[in-house]
């Protein structure tokens, strides 16, 4: 524990009221005091580099340079990733690859180079290793993207994990993206910015950080390539950034730098390079092809946060049929939870929930309950007994159960990181199941006690299983949440095997999408926080977690009728679309009736969109590419699109440019190259250029890119194509996957052309000819005069 979580603590006692307040003291005191004697003292260090090269050995995919104190391992892999470790660092154990690490690659071998080190070339990129431990990664033409400079340890002399500095240079023009949740993105600026998993309080805006899902993954660009970095290792550390200048021409150029410094664990890291594309088609590869979310997921959600019960989940309901509002699925906070019990539903507020839930499911609506890590403590409880007995909770480095506070008072906390206690855990969600719940949201699980402060809640020193290596919180921390989404995936692909699990989480670490999406929860109300909504989902969509969103209005305050509603027009294209409610209602009929008409316009435009949706999920499953991309994903060379951060790609067909200050009824808006057309007018704007467009009340900004087809669903509810006008002389197309189930089964993919022939337009299904045999109806627009 750090000063800052003995402040965060402190401050806590005058904002929960003084008897939740003084525990939370008290248990930051004791989270001090067991650190006080668990952890050994760093003492005196000693600094150490790697020393000159005294030996190299080829191997599989690269091999191994041997320094005076240090030894270098380098593989590359058969999907084109590159990998080194430092101090004989392998690719394994980790917790963000999926399954084995992928072979090396055969044809790749660790030789001299001509500069007197040494180089492994691979078809799409080359390594080079100098005399005294720089490692560069060039392009296949010989163009340097990053040079990690030799790295530096800092060792106890008594003993202990070293920590460690890694800094690299990039290229003067490049640009810097990922890191996880990171407010002020999608690019991120010069700054310093923290590495550990930690809750973000009643309201965060951009610019405040860390948040609960960050990672050691950096996406950048520049105009010579695309690469993506991942430093696996998971303990608490930092990154400086500092972007590059261009000696306009005077040939002093100055390189962008990273600097990354961590408190322990092994310095290895992975490199990918490629387009954007295929740089997030290897990083998939290699830790994992995101959850394909059910049909319905992609729907509207709706969160009843706080104490509730049947009754007003019916009123809830019934208020969104009333007003003819697309409801899909409602989430039910901690407040359906039996306080004693913690896992259980409270029996007297939700009485008959399986038939409620049934109920609901006969009109399309899906319940989600909300699950945390947190146990309460004490004998008699039924999940509390049930880990006891199987030694599930996480001790102290004395042995003894580690008790945190939360608001209904001492709690345990299950260790993930075991797979007995993973297996036990995922069994737990049986009971979820038989009460009607057909999905799961992660919540408080960086983990933490108080969801509004985020205060820590296991001493670093706490002894966590990690798989059989055994360690302490220091390295479980930030994966934490990612090992409890893996018990609750496992658990309910075992109880539920003929469907497609539902899972996201408010934190994860890098591979968090093979078991679900994230909630980019507790951004503030207000119209900083509209825009933090919009980098987060777009920063976690470059480090491979497709499927993610905030809550619409955001959290602690009470939005302008304005700002809900260029909230949820927002959210509206963003994967996961949750309207939330706490202690005032803030459903959309609570905003006036033009709010409330222009409401039901967008969630019935997210309606008839979500067969495009489900394409997307299809396509992020295979490819890895989020649903979500930034202005440059296909144009990475066109330099005015990399600092565009308010508008942003939905798949390739789609541009949507929100509204993200108050009172405007027009906005510019940047276009990539090509022709695109304002999908409310039907006008065409040729790119790349930036054009001014009204953005009313009414609806924001949305262009579909000439010749896209599109799947949506028509006004008679079935699938059918919107296919927008191709230029003359060129032509478009689409894909369409077609599935509208939850289960396993594999649906095709259905792939179309779209043509002009003479003066029509010729749509044609891959392996066909002519319109006559297409499976859908077709529709198409943008021919009217321009």
């Amino acid at each position: 524990m750090d000063g800052r979580d003995l402040v965060r603590s402190v401050r806590s006692v005058g904002s929960v009221g003084t008897a939740q307040g003084v525990r939370a003291v008290r248990a930051a005191w004791r989270r001090r005091r067991a650190d006080a004697t668990g952890l050994p003292p760093r003492g005196a260090e000693r600094a150490r580099t790697p020393g000159p090269v005294r030996e190299v050995e080829p191997g599989p995919g690269g091999g191994v340079v041997r320094f005076g104190r240090s030894e270098l391992r380098i593989r590359v892999a058969v999907n084109g990733a590159v990998f080194w470790g430092w101090d004989g660092a392998a690719p394994e154990p980790s917790y963000a690859l999926a399954g084995r690490c992928p072979d090396p690659d055969p044809r790749a071998v660790l030789e001299p180079d001509t500069n007197g080190g040494w180089r492994v070339v691979a078809e799409r990129v080359t390594v080079a290793v100098s005399w005294h431990g720089a490692v560069e990664v060039l392009t296949p033409g010989g163009v340097v993207l990053r040079r990690e400079l030799p790295p530096r340890w800092w060792e106890p002399v008594a003993g202990g994990p070293a920590r460690w500095m890694q800094r690299s240079e990039v290229r003067a023009d490049a640009r810097f993206f990922g890191l996880g949740e990171q407010a002020s993105g999608p690019r991120l600026r010069d700054g310093t910015y923290r590495l550990w998993n930690t809750g973000p309080g009643l309201g965060f805006e951009p610019g405040d950080g860390p948040l609960p899902l960050t990672m050691p993954v950096q996406l950048v660009l520049a105009d010579a390539g695309t690469h993506l970095a991942f430093h696996d290792c998971s303990w608490d550390g930092t990154v400086t950034l500092r972007e590059g200048a261009e000696g306009a021409g005077s040939g002093h150029d100055r390189a962008g730098t990273s600097e990354l410094r961590m408190d322990g664990g092994p310095l290895r890291c992975w490199v990918m390079v490629g387009t954007p594309a295929r740089v997030l088609l290897a990083w998939a590869s290699l830790t994992g092809a995101p959850a394909l979310p059910p049909a319905w997921a992609l729907g509207h959600h709706h969160v009843r946060w706080g104490d509730g019960s049947e009754q007003e989940v019916r009123r809830v309901v019934a208020g969104y049929q009333e007003h003819g509002l697309p409801l899909d699925a409602v989430h039910l906070g901690s407040g359906h939870h039996d306080a004693h019990q913690g896992f259980t539903v409270d029996q007297e507020r939700f009485p008959k929930l399986p038939a409620l839930a049934d109920e609901l499911r006969r009109d399309g609506i899906r319940l989600v309950s909300v699950v945390g890590p947190a146990v309460p403590a004490g004998d008699g409880h039924a999940v509390y007994d049930a880990g006891a007995a199987r030694d599930a909770f996480v001790r102290d480095a004395s042995g003894d159960v580690v008790q945190g506070v939360s608001w209904s008072g001492d709690v345990v906390f299950p260790d993930f990181t075991h797979p007995r206690v993973r297996a036990w855990w995922g069994g737990l969600y049986a009971e979820r199941l038989e009460q009607g719940f057909a999905g799961f949201w992660h919540d408080m699980n960086e983990p933490t006690s108080f969801t509004a402060f985020g205060e820590p809640t296991l001493p670093r020193s706490a002894r966590h299983a990690l798989d059989g290596r055994d360690g302490d919180h220091r390295e479980a921390h930030n994966v934490y949440a990612l090992c409890m989404a893996r018990a609750a995936h496992e658990g309910l692909r075992a109880l539920l095997p003929e469907e497609r699990p539902f899972l996201f989480s408010r934190s994860g670490w890098a591979g968090m999408q093979r078991y679900g999406g994230s909630l980019s929860g507790e951004v503030a109300t207000g119209w900083p926080g509209l825009r933090a909504s919009l980098a987060l989902v777009l920063g976690l969509g470059l480090c491979g977690v497709p499927y993610a969103g905030p809550d619409v209005g955001g959290t602690g305050g009470n939005p302008s009728p304005e700002l809900y509603l260029r909230w949820l027009q927002l959210g509206t294209h963003l994967p996961l679309l949750r309207t939330r409610a706490g202690a005032g209602h803030r459903e959309p009929w609570e905003f006036g009736a033009e709010v409330l008409a222009h409401a039901r316009a967008a969630l019935i435009e997210r309606r008839r969109l979500r067969p495009y949706l489900v394409t997307l999920a299809h396509l992020a499953r295979r490819t890895g590419a989020p649903y979500v991309r930034p202005l440059w994903w296909s144009a990475p060379e066109e330099r005015a699109l990399r600092d565009c951060e308010d508008a942003f790609l939905l798949g390739d067909s789609l541009l949507v440019a929100p509204v993200l200050v108050p009172g405007a009824e027009r906005r510019t808006v940047r276009l990539p190259g090509g022709r695109w057309y304002e999908t409310a007018t039907g006008r065409a704007f040729e790119g790349p250029a930036q054009v001014v467009v009204d953005a009313p009340l009414d609806r924001i900004p949305v262009f579909a890119r000439a010749g896209a087809v599109i799947p949506v669903y028509g006004e008679d509810g079935g699938l059918e194509l919107e296919v927008w006008a191709p230029a003359k002389g060129r032509a478009g197309g689409g894909t369409v996957v077609a599935d509208a189930g939850d289960g396993w089964e594999e649906p095709g993919i259905e792939r179309y052309t779209a043509r002009w022939a003479g003066s029509r337009i010729v749509v044609e299904r891959e392996g066909e000819h002519g319109t006559g045999g297409l499976p859908r109806p077709v529709r198409v627009r943008g021919l009217g005069p321009n």
